[in-house]
């Protein structure tokens, strides 16, 4: 009778963790900012029908890295927990908080197990408040901690580079055009420090705009829209109703 093959408990889970982690890398990065108005979302991302950035809630927002199937997986869930909370309770009881602690649980419970391989997603949770002083972000890697971030963060491919190349450079009270023109110098550079040219067509762009007069605060900035920001770093006006996202 062979003798069975004995990994150790703390190999097991590092050997775990580096299979979710070079998952994560090898896809395109996500960034997220505060500006003075509220939380930017920009993503490296040319397709139109697979998104990256996403409403969870009325001031609350969703960006992931990784593998598609698992990060929608657990978008839906969210939705599910957030309108079902709101519901039950009320609207105000649903938090960027209370989200990501049950992505917490969700990424844990899978890192941990030994009957399925962990999750390849890195999510960040954000909340816009009444005041930037109010905005919260949550960053969750693979393995179901919840980092409190502040000013910005980034996940995904170079995502120690961008964001050593954010905390460089971006403040507080910046504008929107100001905080999508410095997202996007982040994401044009690449692991060499050579930079690349990022067009509208090849980024996926939303905000959580405090400024809104709507209940719901999530918007998608497309087509002239996000050009004019790209290019001329006109800011839209805050109630304009192109863009909106309808889901």
């Amino acid at each position: 009778m062979s003798t069975p093959f004995y990994v150790s408990p703390q190999q097991a889970m590092a050997d775990r963790a580096e299979y979710a982690r070079k998952g994560i890398a090898r896809g395109r990065s996500v960034v997220v900012l505060q500006y003075n108005d509220g939380v930017v979302f920009v993503a490296e991302n040319p397709s139109r029908a697979l998104h990256k950035v996403s409403e969870i809630y009325d001031r609350i927002a969703f960006a992931a890295v990784g593998k598609y199937n698992e990060f929608e997986n657990l978008r839906i869930g969210g939705v599910r927990y957030a309108d079902l909370r709101g519901y039950t309770y009320d609207r105000g009881d649903v938090t960027a908080r209370g989200l990501a602690n049950v992505y917490a649980q969700t990424l844990g419970s899978i890192f941990s197990s030994a009957a399925e391989k962990p999750y390849e997603v890195e999510l960040i949770v954000a909340e816009v408040g009444a005041g930037p002083e109010d905005d919260q972000i949550y960053r969750l890697p693979h393995d179901g901690s919840i980092v409190d971030e502040h000013g910005s963060v980034a996940v995904g491919g170079n995502a120690d580079q961008i964001s050593n190349y954010l905390g460089q450079r971006h403040r507080d009270g910046m504008t929107l055009s100001e905080a999508l023109k410095l997202a996007v110098e982040s994401l044009a550079r690449d692991t060499n420090g050579a930079e690349r040219t990022l067009t509208a067509e090849q980024l996926e762009v939303a905000v959580l705009d405090r400024t809104r007069p709507q209940q719901r605060k999530f918007k998608r900035l497309l087509g002239r829209q996000l050009s004019s920001l790209l290019e001329e770093g006109a800011a839209p006006s805050p109630d304009s109703g192109e863009g909106d996202d309808a889901s």
